[in-house]
Protein backbone atom coordinates (compact mmCIF):
# COMPACT_ATOMS: atom_id res chain seq x y z
CA UNK A 1 0.00 0.00 0.00
CA UNK A 2 1.67 3.59 -1.12
CA UNK A 3 0.60 6.84 0.71
CA UNK A 4 -1.70 7.65 -1.75
CA UNK A 5 -4.03 5.07 -1.51
CA UNK A 6 -4.28 5.97 2.33
CA UNK A 7 -4.63 9.84 1.33
CA UNK A 8 -3.71 12.63 3.57
CA UNK A 9 -6.38 12.57 5.55
CA UNK A 10 -6.58 9.05 6.40
CA UNK A 11 -2.47 9.02 7.16
CA UNK A 12 -2.51 11.97 9.74
CA UNK A 13 -5.06 10.25 11.97
CA UNK A 14 -3.29 6.70 11.62
CA UNK A 15 -0.26 8.54 13.00
CA UNK A 16 -1.88 10.63 15.25
CA UNK A 17 -3.28 7.84 16.98
CA UNK A 18 0.08 6.47 18.18
CA UNK A 19 1.41 9.70 19.26
CA UNK A 20 3.07 9.77 22.56
CA UNK A 21 0.78 12.55 24.38
CA UNK A 22 1.37 13.16 28.08
CA UNK A 23 -1.02 15.55 30.96
CA UNK A 24 0.39 18.67 29.68
CA UNK A 25 -1.20 18.37 26.28
CA UNK A 26 -4.63 19.67 26.07
CA UNK A 27 -5.21 19.65 22.42
CA UNK A 28 -2.82 17.51 20.45
CA UNK A 29 -3.05 16.84 16.72
CA UNK A 30 -6.35 17.73 14.42
CA UNK A 31 -6.64 21.25 15.09
CA UNK A 32 -4.80 24.41 13.74
CA UNK A 33 -2.80 24.65 16.61
CA UNK A 34 -1.29 22.03 19.47
CA UNK A 35 -2.82 23.66 22.84
CA UNK A 36 -0.20 23.22 25.87
CA UNK A 37 -0.78 23.78 29.29
CA UNK A 38 1.11 26.54 29.88
CA UNK A 39 -0.30 29.55 33.05
CA UNK A 40 -2.51 30.01 35.23
CA UNK A 41 -4.78 31.91 32.67
CA UNK A 42 -2.94 31.15 29.48
CA UNK A 43 -2.05 28.43 26.99
CA UNK A 44 0.69 27.79 24.97
CA UNK A 45 -0.09 27.33 21.23
CA UNK A 46 2.51 25.56 19.23
CA UNK A 47 2.07 24.78 14.58
CA UNK A 48 3.90 23.99 12.10
CA UNK A 49 3.73 24.65 8.01
CA UNK A 50 6.06 24.50 5.07
CA UNK A 51 6.27 25.75 1.71
CA UNK A 52 7.52 23.89 -1.22
CA UNK A 53 8.38 24.68 -4.74
CA UNK A 54 6.08 23.74 -7.03
CA UNK A 55 3.49 22.82 -4.40
CA UNK A 56 2.93 25.86 -2.50
CA UNK A 57 4.43 28.57 -5.44
CA UNK A 58 6.40 28.57 -8.59
CA UNK A 59 9.13 30.57 -8.72
CA UNK A 60 8.46 31.76 -12.31
CA UNK A 61 5.21 33.37 -11.01
CA UNK A 62 6.47 34.56 -7.73
CA UNK A 63 8.69 37.27 -6.25
CA UNK A 64 11.08 35.51 -3.59
CA UNK A 65 9.79 38.70 -1.21
CA UNK A 66 6.18 36.83 -1.53
CA UNK A 67 7.43 33.41 -1.12
CA UNK A 68 9.17 34.53 2.06
CA UNK A 69 5.70 36.48 3.37
CA UNK A 70 3.52 33.50 2.88
CA UNK A 71 5.64 31.06 4.38
CA UNK A 72 5.04 33.13 7.95
CA UNK A 73 1.81 34.33 7.50
CA UNK A 74 0.54 30.78 6.83
CA UNK A 75 1.61 29.83 10.14
CA UNK A 76 0.04 33.60 11.49
CA UNK A 77 -3.24 32.07 10.08
CA UNK A 78 -2.99 29.25 12.20
CA UNK A 79 -2.46 31.06 15.59
CA UNK A 80 -5.35 33.49 14.44
CA UNK A 81 -7.89 30.41 13.98
CA UNK A 82 -7.18 29.32 17.88
CA UNK A 83 -7.93 32.87 19.25
CA UNK A 84 -4.33 33.39 20.12
CA UNK A 85 -1.39 36.12 19.13
CA UNK A 86 1.72 34.94 17.46
CA UNK A 87 4.96 34.74 19.58
CA UNK A 88 7.91 33.19 18.57
CA UNK A 89 9.36 31.45 15.37
CA UNK A 90 11.39 29.34 13.90
CA UNK A 91 12.14 29.06 10.58
CA UNK A 92 14.54 26.42 8.51
CA UNK A 93 15.26 26.74 4.55
CA UNK A 94 16.30 24.39 2.66
CA UNK A 95 18.09 26.05 -0.72
CA UNK A 96 19.66 25.62 -3.67
CA UNK A 97 23.11 27.10 -3.24
CA UNK A 98 23.02 28.34 -6.96
CA UNK A 99 20.31 31.11 -6.40
CA UNK A 100 22.31 34.64 -5.51
CA UNK A 101 22.48 36.02 -1.92
CA UNK A 102 20.11 38.68 -3.38
CA UNK A 103 17.36 36.30 -3.73
CA UNK A 104 18.10 35.01 -0.29
CA UNK A 105 18.01 38.59 1.60
CA UNK A 106 14.95 38.88 -0.44
CA UNK A 107 13.06 35.83 1.02
CA UNK A 108 14.07 36.99 4.48
CA UNK A 109 12.49 40.17 3.84
CA UNK A 110 9.42 38.29 3.55
CA UNK A 111 9.72 37.34 6.53
CA UNK A 112 10.56 39.47 8.47
CA UNK A 113 7.57 41.62 7.25
CA UNK A 114 5.19 39.51 8.00
CA UNK A 115 6.54 38.65 11.51
CA UNK A 116 6.71 42.69 12.05
CA UNK A 117 3.91 43.58 11.23
CA UNK A 118 2.53 40.66 13.72
CA UNK A 119 5.00 41.52 16.52
CA UNK A 120 6.74 37.66 16.02
CA UNK A 121 10.11 37.26 17.47
CA UNK A 122 12.09 35.28 14.67
CA UNK A 123 14.50 33.82 17.11
CA UNK A 124 16.41 30.93 15.35
CA UNK A 125 16.26 27.94 12.64
CA UNK A 126 18.25 25.46 10.46
CA UNK A 127 19.32 25.58 6.96
CA UNK A 128 19.70 23.10 3.90
CA UNK A 129 21.13 22.71 0.99
CA UNK A 130 17.99 21.07 -1.60
CA UNK A 131 17.39 21.55 -5.83
CA UNK A 132 14.55 23.01 -4.70
CA UNK A 133 13.06 25.55 -2.28
CA UNK A 134 11.44 24.32 0.70
CA UNK A 135 10.81 26.56 3.65
CA UNK A 136 9.53 24.80 7.45
CA UNK A 137 8.36 27.56 10.26
CA UNK A 138 7.29 26.47 13.85
CA UNK A 139 5.51 28.70 15.68
CA UNK A 140 4.69 29.65 19.00
CA UNK A 141 1.73 31.19 20.20
CA UNK A 142 -0.18 32.41 23.31
CA UNK A 143 -4.44 32.17 23.89
CA UNK A 144 -5.94 33.38 27.22
CA UNK A 145 -8.19 30.32 28.23
CA UNK A 146 -11.03 31.56 27.90
CA UNK A 147 -10.81 32.64 24.54
CA UNK A 148 -9.30 29.64 22.80
CA UNK A 149 -11.55 28.13 20.22
CA UNK A 150 -11.10 24.63 18.32
CA UNK A 151 -12.60 22.76 15.68
CA UNK A 152 -14.34 20.26 17.56
CA UNK A 153 -17.25 23.33 19.03
CA UNK A 154 -19.83 23.12 16.98
CA UNK A 155 -23.51 22.41 17.63
CA UNK A 156 -26.52 21.93 15.86
CA UNK A 157 -28.29 25.38 15.71
CA UNK A 158 -25.06 27.24 15.65
CA UNK A 159 -24.87 29.85 12.24
CA UNK A 160 -21.46 29.35 10.12
CA UNK A 161 -19.65 32.67 9.71
CA UNK A 162 -16.72 32.93 7.15
CA UNK A 163 -14.41 36.62 7.00
CA UNK A 164 -13.64 38.35 3.72
CA UNK A 165 -14.31 36.65 0.37
CA UNK A 166 -13.67 33.58 -1.23
CA UNK A 167 -11.57 31.73 -4.38
CA UNK A 168 -8.91 33.34 -6.45
CA UNK A 169 -6.03 31.95 -4.64
CA UNK A 170 -4.30 31.12 -7.69
CA UNK A 171 -4.13 34.89 -8.84
CA UNK A 172 -1.57 35.91 -6.33
CA UNK A 173 -3.98 35.88 -3.41
CA UNK A 174 -2.37 33.08 -1.50
CA UNK A 175 0.64 34.74 -1.58
CA UNK A 176 -0.20 38.18 -0.10
CA UNK A 177 -2.84 37.43 2.39
CA UNK A 178 -3.54 39.10 5.50
CA UNK A 179 -3.80 36.67 8.42
CA UNK A 180 -6.80 37.62 10.17
CA UNK A 181 -5.33 37.72 13.63
CA UNK A 182 -7.01 41.19 14.40
CA UNK A 183 -10.45 39.87 13.73
CA UNK A 184 -10.10 36.94 15.07
CA UNK A 185 -8.75 38.08 18.51
CA UNK A 186 -11.51 41.08 18.26
CA UNK A 187 -14.73 38.67 18.02
CA UNK A 188 -13.21 35.74 20.17
CA UNK A 189 -12.98 38.52 23.06
CA UNK A 190 -16.58 39.73 22.55
CA UNK A 191 -18.22 36.56 21.18
CA UNK A 192 -18.66 32.87 22.25
CA UNK A 193 -17.00 31.35 19.71
CA UNK A 194 -17.83 27.72 19.42
CA UNK A 195 -15.65 26.50 16.66
CA UNK A 196 -12.98 28.04 14.10
CA UNK A 197 -10.82 27.32 11.59
CA UNK A 198 -8.55 29.03 8.67
CA UNK A 199 -9.77 28.37 4.76
CA UNK A 200 -6.29 26.56 4.02
CA UNK A 201 -7.10 23.53 1.72
CA UNK A 202 -10.65 25.07 0.46
CA UNK A 203 -14.05 26.40 2.35
CA UNK A 204 -15.58 22.51 1.66
CA UNK A 205 -12.74 21.39 3.05
CA UNK A 206 -12.50 22.80 6.24
CA UNK A 207 -15.79 23.11 7.27
CA UNK A 208 -15.99 19.26 6.65
CA UNK A 209 -12.58 19.23 9.03
CA UNK A 210 -14.75 21.40 11.97
CA UNK A 211 -17.83 18.69 11.08
CA UNK A 212 -15.75 15.71 11.57
CA UNK A 213 -14.31 17.16 14.79
CA UNK A 214 -17.92 18.34 16.05
CA UNK A 215 -19.37 14.59 14.81
CA UNK A 216 -22.07 17.62 13.34
CA UNK A 217 -23.67 18.53 9.99
CA UNK A 218 -24.18 21.39 8.25
CA UNK A 219 -26.05 23.37 5.14
CA UNK A 220 -24.30 25.87 2.97
CA UNK A 221 -26.16 28.53 0.75
CA UNK A 222 -24.34 29.22 -2.52
CA UNK A 223 -25.80 32.26 -2.66
CA UNK A 224 -25.08 33.92 0.78
CA UNK A 225 -21.43 32.67 0.11
CA UNK A 226 -18.83 35.52 -0.75
CA UNK A 227 -17.09 35.32 -3.74
CA UNK A 228 -13.91 37.33 -4.32
CA UNK A 229 -13.73 39.07 -7.97
CA UNK A 230 -10.98 37.41 -8.84
CA UNK A 231 -12.83 33.81 -8.30
CA UNK A 232 -13.46 31.55 -11.18
CA UNK A 233 -16.26 29.46 -11.24
CA UNK A 234 -18.16 28.54 -7.67
CA UNK A 235 -16.91 24.97 -7.88
CA UNK A 236 -13.48 25.87 -8.08
CA UNK A 237 -13.71 28.68 -5.63
CA UNK A 238 -14.98 26.77 -2.38
CA UNK A 239 -12.20 23.80 -3.52
CA UNK A 240 -9.31 25.63 -4.43
CA UNK A 241 -8.17 26.39 -1.04
CA UNK A 242 -5.28 29.34 0.14
CA UNK A 243 -7.64 31.74 0.78
CA UNK A 244 -6.92 32.34 4.24
CA UNK A 245 -10.11 33.31 5.88
CA UNK A 246 -11.62 33.04 9.08
CA UNK A 247 -14.49 30.22 9.01
CA UNK A 248 -16.50 30.09 12.24
CA UNK A 249 -19.33 29.29 14.23
CA UNK A 250 -21.61 30.56 16.59
CA UNK A 251 -25.10 30.26 18.76
CA UNK A 252 -28.00 32.07 16.91
CA UNK A 253 -28.27 34.62 19.66
CA UNK A 254 -24.82 34.85 19.63
CA UNK A 255 -24.30 35.56 16.01
CA UNK A 256 -27.22 38.03 16.40
CA UNK A 257 -25.51 40.04 18.92
CA UNK A 258 -22.46 40.54 16.90
CA UNK A 259 -24.07 41.60 13.78
CA UNK A 260 -26.30 43.92 15.31
CA UNK A 261 -23.04 45.26 18.11
CA UNK A 262 -20.28 44.70 16.08
CA UNK A 263 -20.17 43.85 12.66
CA UNK A 264 -20.99 47.61 11.69
CA UNK A 265 -17.14 48.24 13.52
CA UNK A 266 -14.90 45.65 11.91
CA UNK A 267 -12.95 46.52 8.22
CA UNK A 268 -13.25 43.43 7.12
CA UNK A 269 -16.44 41.74 5.98
CA UNK A 270 -17.99 38.67 7.84
CA UNK A 271 -21.19 36.66 6.04
CA UNK A 272 -23.81 34.35 6.73
CA UNK A 273 -23.19 31.26 5.11
CA UNK A 274 -25.21 28.19 6.53
CA UNK A 275 -26.06 26.28 9.67
CA UNK A 276 -24.79 23.57 11.72
CA UNK A 277 -26.87 20.45 11.59
CA UNK A 278 -27.17 16.85 13.44
CA UNK A 279 -24.93 14.73 11.95
CA UNK A 280 -27.51 12.26 10.54
CA UNK A 281 -28.87 15.49 8.24
CA UNK A 282 -25.30 14.79 6.37
CA UNK A 283 -23.38 17.55 4.73
CA UNK A 284 -24.77 19.30 2.05
CA UNK A 285 -25.03 22.66 -0.44
CA UNK A 286 -28.60 24.45 -1.36
CA UNK A 287 -27.33 25.62 -4.95
CA UNK A 288 -28.61 28.54 -6.61
CA UNK A 289 -32.06 26.88 -7.79
CA UNK A 290 -32.63 25.75 -4.42
CA UNK A 291 -31.66 21.73 -5.41
CA UNK A 292 -29.84 19.90 -2.54
CA UNK A 293 -26.14 18.89 -3.29
CA UNK A 294 -24.36 16.29 -1.12
CA UNK A 295 -20.53 17.82 0.07
CA UNK A 296 -17.48 15.78 1.49
CA UNK A 297 -14.25 16.15 2.08
CA UNK A 298 -13.37 17.19 -1.02
CA UNK A 299 -10.39 20.14 -1.84
CA UNK A 300 -7.15 20.40 -1.72
CA UNK A 301 -5.05 17.41 -0.64
CA UNK A 302 -1.52 17.01 -1.00
CA UNK A 303 -2.55 13.08 -1.84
Amino acid sequence: MKLKDVGEIGLIKGFARTMRLDGSVVKGSGDDAAVIKWTRSKYLLLTCDMVVEDVHFKLRDALPFDIGWKAMARNISDIAAMGGLPRYALVSVAIDPGKSVSFARELVKGMNAAASRFNVNIVGGDMSRSKSLMIDISLAGEVEKRNVVLRSGAKPGDLILVTGSIGGSGKGRHLNFIPRVSEAREIVKRFKVNSMIDISDGLVMDLWRILDASKAGATLYQNAIPLSKDAGSFKKAISEGEDFELLFTMKISEAKRFFKTYLGKMKTPVTLIGEITEKKNGYKLVNGQGKEEKLGPRGYAHF
